[in-house]
């Protein structure tokens, strides 16, 4: 058997950072085997699509550095990977059904529709759709269709017995069938719902491992009982636990900032995020904190994957992030910095020289400019109290003769601190203040060689 994975993300908007957490793993099962790992983009649901969706999914794979073997953008053996350029295929299959009598066309309204749920609710029951249509007549269906009445086409679920999804991370997993609805497997506009569409693709790409959030583990019975009417052959199963917020409830986009891209540009390296999520509901088998996808795609195992809710911890990213961002060269990390994270203010040469000076201090790249401004632009005005300017005028009269360099500096103005009778403290406090603005900034002496005499002197002009 080859094996094959997927992700099949919907074009609803961003590309979530689950996505990516279910991918690696998908990708790390592909390549241990041997195998492919596939992107099919899933855009049936039309009234949540959006324009240009697609193309952010793509960005996001390809910045965090999924290498894929099938997709849209790439094409493959199985073509077309975007499912609605598939309708006529699901048509075709779903007519299979309906000659084996393993689904029917539904010709209910909407309002009727409507009555049958309101009615389930006042008994305190759950809504369901009635079957009223699973035992039309041929002659009925017949004519509905000749008078293009509009239907859909549902699930013949049979209506007692128990249908096991086989989990290869929660064991086998029983749902009753009476508790499952004859699902709507093709829709009135031509397009198949999620569960037709899901289980014709991924039996047609020869996908052998569904490997995906457990937010579809519910869905699971619903598409082995489609394999089983089809009569093919069940792929693997692997439900794994979504991420959650610290309070354990589950991240949205509506609440929550999941966007892939938005890291990006928040200033986390990909290396940090691939880290960070490799790490959610399952742990090297070393016990490292830090490691490469690399080295993930080739120790990860669905044995060591934890039921208990990944959290997305902001603290324990931002710990990981800085860790790469330290480990970078100098050189690196200007690159880095350069890729939309320095105004156009700061030349290369002068980032060059600020980088050691920051590197340490760095969470994530967006930090930069809050850190660094000072050295390309004039800081704001502070204001400053006479004590303060008493210190700034012995520290400009000794900074205009001094040697110019950190030694040259410290040299000359800690013997004058002591010889005043003053505390360093207070002393390089105002002189931090009114050279680069900042209460807190890089290490003041390096700094002002990096800004350089003349600009330091005329800052301090301006404050005393």
């Amino acid at each position: 058997m080859t094996v094959r994975t997927r992700i099949a993300p919907s074009p609803t908007g961003i590309a979530h950072l689950g996505t990516a957490y279910i991918a690696m793993r998908n990708l790390a099962i592909a390549r241990q085997n041997g195998g492919q790992f596939v992107i099919r983009i899933e855009d049936t649901d039309r009234e949540r699509y959006v324009e240009g969706a697609v193309d952010i999914i793509f960005e996001a794979m390809k910045w965090l550095g999924y290498p894929y073997d099938e997709a849209p953008d790439i094409s493959g053996p199985y073509a077309p990977y975007t499912q609605s350029e598939r309708l006529p295929i699901y048509k075709e299959y779903v007519q299979q059904l309906i000659a084996n009598k393993k689904a029917y066309y539904c010709f209910c309204t909407k309002e009727r529709l409507e009555q049958v749920r309101s009615a389930a609710l006042a008994k305190k029951e759950l809504p369901r759709y009635d079957r009223h249509c699973r035992h039309l007549t041929d002659e009925d269906i017949q004519k509905q269709l000749d008078s293009k009445a509009p239907h859909v086409i549902r699930l013949a679920v049979p209506e007692t017995g128990v249908t096991i999804c086989q989990d290869v991370v929660r064991g086998p997993v029983e749902f009753q069938n009476s508790g499952i609805d004859d699902q709507v497997l093709l829709k009135s506009d031509g397009y198949p719902t999620y569960h037709l569409g899901v289980v014709v693709d991924d039996h047609l790409m020869k996908i052998t491992h569904i490997i995906r959030g457990e937010e579809w583990l519910s869905s699971s019975p619903k598409h082995v009982l489609i394999y089983e009417a089809f009569g093919w052959e069940l792929p693997i199963f692997a439900h794994l636990p979504v991420i959650r917020n610290k309070d354990h409830s589950k991240m949205s986009k509506r609440k929550n900032d999941v966007s892939i891209l938005s890291h990006r540009d928040r200033g986390y390296l990909p290396e940090a995020i691939n880290n960070f999520l490799a790490l959610m509901g399952w742990s090297h088998p070393e016990k490292k904190d830090i490691f490469s996808l690399d080295e993930f795609l080739k120790i990860f195992t669905l044995d060591r994957i934890t039921l208990t809710a990944p959290v997305y911890d902001i603290e324990k990213l931002n710990w990981i992030n800085g860790s790469y961002i330290r480990s970078l060269t100098d050189v690196e990390l200007a690159e880095r910095l350069s890729a939309g994270f320095v105004p156009s203010a700061c030349s290369g040469e002068l980032l060059a020289s600020i980088v050691p000076l920051v590197k340490e201090r760095l969470v994530t790249l967006k930090d930069f400019d809050d850190l660094a401004s000072f050295f390309y632009l004039e800081p704001s005005a502070v204001e400053m109290t006479a004590d303060d300017k008493e210190y700034l005028s012995v520290a400009k009269e000794l900074l205009a003769s001094c040697a110019w360099s950190k030694e040259g500096i410290e040299g000359s103005l800690i013997p004058a601190v002591k010889d005043h009778g003053w505390k360093n403290g207070p002393f390089f406090a105002a002189l931090r203040l009114a050279v680069t603005g900042k209460k807190i900034s890089p290490p003041l002496s390096e700094s002002m060689v990096i800004l350089g005499r003349e600009k330091v002197l005329a800052r301090l002009t301006l404050k005393v």
